[in-house]
């Protein structure tokens, strides 16, 4: 699995548009092959800073959807709502609450 985080910064003025961009893709991406999960959060000291966090079955799922109509059309309308450029981490799942359980109980 490959989790996904995207941390974006929209201007004040842009926060209403971002999120009515989100509440209508975040279904289709959802439905996307490989999307296993999607949640968006917001800082809660700089209420315009944003977060995506998103479960894929791994990189080449998460390049599927990033290569897609879906993802360039999203993020064309997303893009100039920006006050500073994006910052993307992925990562891979090294230990889960199931792995330290296992691992804990020898």
């Amino acid at each position: 699995m490959l989790i996904r985080l995207v941390r974006m910064t929209f201007r004040p003025d842009a926060l209403d548009a971002f999120m009515e961009v989100f509440d209508t893709s975040a279904p289709r991406i959802r439905a996307f092959p490989g999307c296993q999960h999607l949640i968006l959060l917001q800082d809660p000291q700089y209420p315009g800073v944003l977060t995506t966090y998103s479960h894929w079955d791994d990189a080449d799922a998460l390049e599927a959807y990033r290569q897609s109509h879906l993802f360039r059309t999203t993020w064309a309308l997303t893009k100039p709502l920006f006050a500073a450029p994006p910052q993307a981490f992925s990562h891979t799942v090294l230990r889960d609450a199931d792995t330290i359980v296992a691992t804990a109980k020898g």
